[in-house]
């Protein structure tokens, strides 16, 4: 009985061990594309972080004339308000566009994002997220849209404590699998 214990023990720890390191590399590590000029940035719903400024930022410097912002949070008033504010950002050079993906996930932003595509004939797109988001939205946006995709994280830190790290790991682990499962509906 001790033995299987210990068995059991020693595997849990491993295994929590290789998900940790393995999470390090797919969530934590920077995982930015160089910059180069694209047909439109996409900014895909999340925290109100500096990921709408930084999507216009990008445009303003002429990365882009076309400038996507997804409305992941549309029941928060304080957030909701600003995302209403990026959203009037349109001048003479920059198109804002804004929108609620269907469905309400990486998958329904990538999903919308072909189908302008399409409409638009864009073959290349600048993708704005979380830092841990990267490797999961760049999946998810290779199964979608059919053209080059650059990933680029909000520059900002994420100085999160042990236990946000191991929630935000689970959870994308979990909607990585779901990604490799579901696929992207025809567009």
């Amino acid at each position: 009985m001790r033995r299987a214990l210990a068995i059991l023990a020693t595997a849990g720890v491993s295994i929590a061990a290789i998900l940790a390191v393995t999470g390090y590399f797919l969530f934590t590590r920077p995982h930015a594309d160089p910059l180069s000029k694209a047909d439109a940035i996409v900014v895909l719903g999340g925290d109100d972080d500096g990921r709408w400024e930084y999507g216009l930022q990008l445009a303003r410097q002429g990365y882009a004339s076309t400038v996507l912002l997804s409305n992941a949070y549309s029941d928060r008033p304080a957030v909701l308000s600003d995302f209403r504010q990026a959203c009037a950002a349109s001048t003479g050079s920059i198109t804002v566009l804004c929108f609620i993906p269907d469905p309400f996930t990486t998958r329904g932003e990538a999903m919308y994002v072909a189908r302008l595509a399409e409409q638009h004939n864009w073959s290349h797109v600048i993708v704005v997220s979380w830092n841990y988001h990267m490797v999961r939205a760049r999946y998810v946006f290779h199964q979608c849209f059919h053209g080059d995709v650059i990933m680029r994280p909000v520059p900002r830190s994420y100085d999160f404590m042990l236990w946000r790290w191991a929630k935000e790991y689970a959870y994308q682990y979990g909607a990585l699998v779901k990604a490799l499962l579901v696929g992207c509906d025809s567009v």
